[in-house]
């Protein structure tokens, strides 16, 4: 095995496998990078990163500078001696000093099919615009967003059952396994250089709080795909009596446009029972089975609706 000082440079739970996986195999990793501990929750404690926590079980150094672009955290950096830098959702671009640092290069671990969805929230988008399909691109990294060439690719399908979470997990352990697979060629000379056709590309921008709003004149398909495609993160989320009530999940629409409801207004409630709170949308209804008001807790619709709040007719804006 080649005996090289890798640095990895990650952030949340996407980027442990990749970690773990480059130690379990016996690479040298010197040190690891990764974003500073933040506030969490309502108590605001102060948390480190999954990547953090990860590497101290291994007693790996840790480095977390607010910006890595900084003359400080390029020396830090430098002072590892890094021989190769790998990447995985590290959240912040790398200037040309650490990309031209290491002999050979920079990877990244990167959460879609290249060049479609580059940017900060690959996985997000794929499943809120109803792709089929996602995967992980090995990459070497350039100074543009995600431009740099490609070297492998790993192809996961996206299943109606999955949500945002899901397909983490899944493109997670797909990501470490490309890694290792393709590290000993990269490491040799051998391993491809795929130029991306930057015509074909798309940009995956960071989710908004408008990204998570309902919009009710959809189609059933499309607002069953922005909630999984927001489930476990924010939810998906409409206004009930002026305030934010919240939807964790949906059930699969049926065939789109059943029912008698032709001329309510989409965002109508139609019906509750005790399989959830249907609503109606730009092309049929769907079906809500859990979801949260504000104040509350998150909960069954079924347990929502035996509060008897909610009223048929309702129309959720």
């Amino acid at each position: 095995m080649f005996q090289v000082n890798i640095v990895f440079m990650g952030t949340p739970d996407f980027a442990v496998p990749s970690l773990e996986s480059l130690i379990k195999e016996g690479y040298n990793v010197v040190g690891v990078v990764t974003q500073p501990d933040r506030p969490q929750g309502r108590k605001k404690i102060l948390t480190p990163t999954p990547v953090k926590e990860a590497a101290l079980q291994y007693g790996l150094p840790v480095l977390q500078p607010q910006r890595m672009r900084s003359p400080e955290a390029v020396e830090e950096l430098a002072a590892l001696s890094p021989d190769l830098i790998v990447t995985a959702a590290y959240g912040q671009i790398l200037p040309a000093a650490v990309l031209e640092m290491p002999k050979y290069g920079c990877l990244n671990v990167h959460g879609s099919l290249l060049p479609k969805y580059r940017g900060g929230a690959p996985i997000q988008r794929s499943i809120i615009n109803g792709e089929k399909e996602t995967g992980i691109t090995l990459m070497y990294m350039a100074e543009g967003l995600d431009t740099g060439d490609m070297i492998a690719k790993s192809v996961v399908p996206i299943e109606d059952e999955d949500t945002s979470g899901t397909i983490f997990e899944k493109l997670s352990i797909a990501g470490s396994k490309l890694l290792i697979e393709q590290l000993p060629l990269v490491l040799d000379g051998t391993a491809d250089r795929i130029p991306q056709n930057d015509e074909e590309s798309t940009y995956a921008r960071n989710l908004s709080r408008e990204d998570e709003r309902i919009d009710w004149s959809a189609s059933s398909r499309e607002v069953f795909n922005r909630v999984r495609g927001l489930v476990p993160f924010s939810g998906g989320f409409t206004l009930w009596n002026e305030e934010v009530f919240k939807i964790w999940e949906i059930a699969k629409p049926t065939q789109a446009g059943a029912g008698s409801s032709s001329g309510v207004v989409p965002g109508t409630v139609l019906h509750l029972s005790g399989n959830g709170i249907e609503v109606k949308t730009g092309d049929g209804s769907v079906l809500l089975t859990r979801v949260q008001p504000a104040g509350k807790k998150a909960m069954e619709a079924s347990e929502f609706i035996r509060g008897g709040l909610m009223k048929k007719g309702t129309v959720l804006s």
